[in-house]
């Protein structure tokens, strides 16, 4: 259904995204995840025809997005990260409008308004000005007009940023629902609004892709990797010194002070048990030590944390 190739968009001296390569197949929901400036509002740009590449290509249900630009657009519904909404129109009205844009047929408008409406939960404001919704309404009618050209191609950039918890909860049920409907592209940093809505994602991290796969195998990518909280009655000003003769410890990390260490490990019960004598022995008073596999928060920060500049 998508297909990017090399995409590359340069700004000046920067380099916004660099030669990115995926594809999404139909039905499919993907999450396009990363840290604010990895790159993401800018590749949802090009795919949807806003914004030129630099170099590479991408298309949509095999048309390409700049040279057949209108059958493009027909497929695709976006929503911008900020919703491009009329204030001074209502609702309904402005539904309407934006489908009578998208080159909706005149006999079919209605239907498909009402649609929007109905898979939005707008019935109640419809004949409201845009102006005086919640941020969370208005949020609503930014998918509405995503939709409301039935695409089979649906784009949600950041789609909960700035709303509460229970706004989130509800576009997060919206998006639930479209699944099976629409092709959706899922643009957010927010890790549990993947986990949420998405089957597959896609992580970026400056302009690069660092991984994409199911969220299931992202989270097990580190295989027989986990990691211990350790809790200690002394402080401890060297913990990497404490444990160098471990080959199974892969990291240590200070926590809140220097009785409390996260230890990343490769192994299994005997890396554990070895890291506990050791602690033990060197008589630190060991208070706590609670071991944890990887999961795809971890998988997501070892990514694209604390990676030095021009490192992918």
């Amino acid at each position: 259904m998508i297909e990017v190739k090399d995409l590359t968009k340069e700004y000046g001296p920067r380099r916004a995204i660099d030669h990115l390569n995926f594809s999404v197949n139909k039905g499919d929901v993907v999450g396009f995840l990363g840290p604010n400036g990895a790159g993401k509002s800018t590749t949802m740009k090009i795919i949807t025809g806003f914004m030129a590449p630099t170099s590479g290509t991408a298309s949509v249900a095999g048309f390409d997005v700049f040279e057949s630009p209108l059958e493009v657009k027909k497929r695709i519904g976006y929503l911008p990260e900020s919703p491009p909404v009329y204030g001074d129109m209502y609702v309904r009205d402005y539904l309407r409008y934006v489908a009578a844009l998208k080159q909706v047929p005149k006999e079919r408008i209605e239907s498909l308004v009402n649609g929007a409406i109905e898979k939005t939960n707008l019935g109640e404001v419809q004949k409201r000005l845009i102006q005086h919704l919640s941020k969370g309404f208005k949020q609503r009618v930014g998918i509405a007009q995503a939709l409301v050209s039935d695409p089979e191609v649906l784009i949600l950039d950041e789609p909960t940023v700035g709303l509460d918890p229970k706004q989130v909860a509800e576009i997060r049920d919206l998006i639930k629902a479209l699944k099976g409907q629409h092709t959706i592209i899922l643009s957010t940093h927010i890790l549990p609004e993947v986990q949420a809505t998405c089957e597959k994602i896609i992580i970026i991290n400056k302009g690069k892709i660092v991984a994409q796969d199911s969220i299931h195998r992202l989270s097990t990518m580190e295989k027989g990797q986990s990691h211990l909280h350790v809790r200690l009655r002394k402080d401890v000003e060297d913990m990497k010194t404490v444990l160098s003769n471990i080959r199974e410890v892969v990291a240590v990390s200070e926590g809140a002070s220097r009785k409390e260490w996260r230890i990343d490990l490769q192994g299994g019960e005997e890396a554990v048990d070895a890291v506990s004598s050791a602690l033990v022995s060197k008589g630190l008073g060991l208070l706590e030590l609670s071991p944890s596999k990887l999961d795809l928060e971890d998988v997501f920060l070892k990514l694209t944390y604390g990676q030095e500049e021009g490192q992918p």
